[in-house]
């Protein structure tokens, strides 16, 4: 069960950070607004319900925003690095990294390892 959950999370990685980091910034807004701008949070915002909770509101939101973030850095370098080695057309360069390639595309979407088995088989490396 954990596998196919890891699996579809895998997939939509860059879509789960994207969402992550959105809503982090939304509860950032709110609790900062809740914090800081009390009044405000209370009369154009309608927030006095949260305003008890904007500490957590706050805390929680920073969390939330920063995994988002880092998930999203880790796709795109990531990415941008099977990308450049992929590139390649040399297999003594690609035999460099291919360890290193590997390990990377185990945590990225299919369509990374299938990009990999293209270009081992067209260069012929195992």
């Amino acid at each position: 069960m954990s596998g196919k959950i890891t699996r579809f999370i895998r997939e939509y990685v860059l879509i789960f950070s994207s969402i992550l980091t959105i809503l982090g910034i939304i509860l950032l807004f709110i609790g900062i607004a809740g914090v800081w701008f009390n009044e405000i949070a209370k009369e154009l915002l309608n927030l006095s319900d949260f305003i008890d909770w904007s500490f957590y509101i706050l805390a929680f939101g920073f969390i939330v925003f920063v995994i988002g973030v880092y998930y999203l850095y880790a796709y795109l370098k990531n990415r941008k690095f099977i990308l450049e080695e992929l590139r390649t057309n040399k297999r003594s360069e690609l035999t460099k990294r291919h360890a290193e390639l590997k390990n990377t595309v185990k945590h990225m979407p299919l369509k990374y390892q299938k990009m990999l088995k293209e270009k081992e088989k067209e260069l012929r490396l195992k």
